[in-house]
């Protein structure tokens, strides 16, 4: 799996953290970057204008996404850039890798 940190940009935001997301190194395109990415961060595919590899790197094919390496941090830019946000976050038991069977754990 190669990891990578992903974030929405926005600098409006007082906290904008990056999570962690996974992607298969078989799988390493474009297409598969932007659904997992979207689906990490609750953001619709259809309202990301672009995905900028940090600092300012604009990924565009399957090729920049193969060339990426564990933990480069990459932002969505979302089409539209006023107050009202296009995405909403998904709870803590919507997200994948979310155990609900160990959430329940008591120590």
């Amino acid at each position: 799996e190669l990891v990578l940190k992903v974030r929405i940009q926005n600098p409006n935001l007082r906290e904008n953290d990056f999570i962690e997301i996974e992607l298969d190194r078989q799988e390493l395109t474009y297409k598969e970057l932007l659904r997992v990415s979207c689906r990490e961060l609750g953001v619709n595919p259809e309202h990301v204008q672009k995905i900028r590899k940090l600092p300012n790197t604009m990924l565009r094919k399957d090729k920049d996404v193969a060339r990426l390496q564990d933990f480069q941090e990459l932002e969505l830019v979302l089409t539209v850039s006023d107050k009202n946000f296009l995405f909403r976050v998904p709870s803590l038991s919507e997200r994948s890798g979310y155990n609900k069977k160990a959430s329940e754990l008591t120590y």
